[in-house]
């Protein structure tokens, strides 16, 4: 039988708790737990107290929006409500709640208006006679604060309208904070000695809520307006869609994303598009909101006391989570570079358990204040590698230990050196056993020489078996030798070498990235690879040869110049040609750079194709001598266009950027062939 008295005091906890991360959250703009951990808390809350409605009081954190307005600001009522919204994690919730409105409407269908849900500051805009009279932040909901003159800042919110606006209304948005002035802005403060923001939210949250308007002024926020509050004095459009359309045509700026779907399959489908594209968005957003699209609906679904029925929030998987920092370690890379790592207490964060997350150099750690034994911010995007963001100052116990690059490599005990100009600490020792081993795991990679079958772990394997100290031992594997690793059957080891010996006929520009040369990615391979017919004739280059091609410079020259002058990297490159590597060009790869169909052409791509992955899509450009870029400027030859376009599209359509849709773009890559 339950206890009815543990249940009381376990809900009396997790208010206490909820109330002080909203504390932290929303008032002093400082969370100390992810969103993922605080949308858990609330659910439990708001299952026990469904399940034991006697314990509801009025001053439950379930039966209020947010936090009271801090005292500096004066408070500003809202004629209306600012409502939050109810959450849904996954599909069978988000037809659940559909399935409650359509039951609510009387079988009656309806459709559905999706907004991506943007990370930063709810606030209502009242305009009164065409002007901006008052800015409020949403605060418990009913209460907000007056940050006008703050908001007035903001260059996309119009500080006045054009006549055909009604007399009075108010629109309500979110401000946020571009990425790309995210990062500027903890540079910034980095630089001056500042502790740095943990997220985009936080940091807009902090710009609009300054005392002093002047310091909003200087941070670049932006902002989208999602819906219409109150209105009067004209007749507005009776659906939201048309609603969002008519606030467009008055000066507001509307997410380019906002899309109308006819039923909740669809409002599926563009969730699963978004949760696949949202790291191209320029901002960060949690989650996709759905509407109800008629105004009459959403009025007869009306609201619970806390969160509309005609509205809820599809979230993203999360991709933040709080864990302790373990330990710091340390990678040699195949360059010799020392890439520290964090060890953490393992955190499951977008559906994946993290025990690691990178740490890029001590330059990036100290910056960023993170020490052993912290509680950490870790960051999970797609497939990226985990990364921390930021320590969790407000856990600290004082036990905490700052970390330092050793003297020594952990490896092979050599000499460390931070050469200057640079971020890296190296280990001086080229003949160091993890830099070989790197080194082979990169030359059998995918974009290299591309051994199918030989992976990290028989790389790994064969490393420690002393059957592959160099890449060129690869080329001198028996058959015997291969069975004779661990769970390797006859047929797996028939494979191997048959991946092998196919890999021998791998065009240079292949072969010089597979090197492994300090600075010499895939583009600049192919770019040599372009300019000299042979691995010898790279080799005979000096820096003055080398510089005269386009792009590269003294730091890629001397590292060029030097990988040839190694004995080590010498004998390396003669076993490879006595195994029969083809290390020239064929005739069909003499082409000039400026020769390829592609040549001088930039492309940029906004959206998701049904036919390449993004690296495909750039190889592809670039193999045809084109140029695959991330940012649309007036040098951009081409946007192509996939399903949901981001911002991209935008900007290139104001800067008249020419567009190619999907087959478009397949018809123009199919009319120039690569040589390759």
């Amino acid at each position: 039988m339950e206890d009815v008295g543990k249940v009381k005091q376990r809900i009396e906890e997790l208010r206490e708790i909820v109330n002080h991360h909203n504390y932290c959250y929303y008032a002093l703009d400082s969370p100390e737990i992810s969103d993922a951990e605080y949308d858990g808390l609330m659910r439990d809350l708001r299952q026990l107290e469904a399940d034991h409605p006697e314990f509801i009081t009025p001053d439950s954190p379930t039966q209020r929006v947010g936090a009271p307005p801090v005292e500096a600001f004066a408070a500003v009522e809202h004629p209306e409500p600012l409502l939050s919204l109810a959450n849904a994690f996954s599909y069978e919730e988000l037809a659940a709640w559909h399935k409650r409105a359509t039951n609510l409407l009387g079988e009656r269908g309806f459709d559905l208006v999706c907004e991506p849900k943007v990370d930063g500051l709810a606030v209502a805009l009242t305009y009164v006679d065409g002007l901006l009279v008052t800015g409020a932040t949403r605060g418990d909901g009913y209460r907000g604060e007056n940050i006008t003159q703050n908001l007035k800042t903001i260059r996309s919110i119009p500080l006045s309208v054009p006549k055909e606006a009604p007399p009075r209304f108010e629109v309500r948005g979110e401000v946020f904070l571009p990425k790309a002035g995210f990062r500027k802005l903890n540079e910034e403060r980095a630089k001056e000695g500042l502790a740095l923001f943990a997220n985009p939210r936080n940091a807009a949250a902090g710009s609009v809520r300054q005392l002093d308007s002047s310091i909003s002024a200087k941070r670049p926020l932006d902002i989208f307006i999602y819906g219409l509050g109150w209105v009067e004095g004209k007749t507005v459009p009776d659906t939201h869609w048309e609603i969002m359309l008519w606030l467009k045509s008055l000066g507001f700026k509307i997410n380019p994303s906002i899309t109308l779907c006819h039923a909740i399959d669809e409002a599926e489908e563009c969730h699963q598009r978004w949760v696949e594209s949202r790291e191209d968005w320029p901002y960060e957003a949690d989650g996709m909101v759905v509407k109800t699209n008629s105004i009459a609906l959403q009025q007869e679904l009306g609201n619970m006391a806390h969160e509309p029925r005609w509205a809820i929030a599809y979230k993203f998987p999360a991709i933040q989570g709080t864990t302790r920092l373990l330990d710091i370690g340390i990678n040699v890379g195949r360059t010799g570079s020392l890439n520290p790592y964090a060890v953490l207490e393992p955190v499951r964060v977008g559906g994946v358990v993290i025990g690691r997350a990178a740490l890029h150099n001590e330059e990036d750690i100290h910056r960023k204040d993170i020490r052993i034994g912290d509680v950490v911010v870790v960051q999970r995007a797609g497939e990226v590698i985990p990364e921390i963001v930021s320590p969790v100052l407000g856990r600290r116990t004082g036990e905490e230990k700052v970390f330092y690059m050793p003297s020594r490599c952990p490896v092979c005990g050599s000499e460390i050196i931070k050469p200057e100009g640079e971020t890296m600490h190296r280990c001086t020792n080229a003949a160091c056993p993890s830099q070989a081993l790197e080194r082979i795991k990169h030359f059998v990679s995918r974009g290299a020489m591309d051994i199918d079958g030989v992976g990290e772990k028989l790389c790994q394997a064969l490393f420690e078996a002393g059957l592959a100290r160099d890449v060129a031992d690869l080329y001198y594997l028996s058959r015997e030798q291969v069975l004779g690793l661990e769970k390797m059957a006859d047929k797996s080891a028939y494979n191997v070498l048959d991946a092998i010996e196919k890999s021998k006929n791998r065009p240079l520009a292949r072969v010089i990235f597979a090197l492994g040369i300090l600075h010499v990615g895939e583009e600049y391979a192919e770019l040599l690879a372009g300019n000299f017919s042979s691995i010898d004739n790279l080799a005979k280059a000096n820096q003055e040869e080398l510089l005269s091609l386009p792009s590269i410079g003294p730091k890629i020259a001397d590292s060029i110049v030097a990988f040839f002058r190694q004995e080590g990297n010498k004998r390396i490159i003669g076993k490879l040609r006595k195994a029969g590597v083809r290390l020239e060009r064929e005739k069909a790869e003499e082409v000039k750079p400026e020769e390829l169909p592609l040549a001088g052409l930039e492309f940029v791509l906004t959206g998701k194709l049904e036919s390449f992955t993004r690296p495909e899509v750039e190889a592809r450009v670039k193999a045809l001598g084109g140029k695959a870029s991330s940012d649309v400027t007036r040098k951009t030859s081409y946007v192509v266009v996939g399903a949901d376009p981001g911002s991209k599209l935008a900007k290139a359509q104001k800067l008249g950027v020419k567009t190619l849709n999907e087959k478009e773009f397949l018809q123009l890559l199919d009319q120039n062939t690569s040589p390759f």
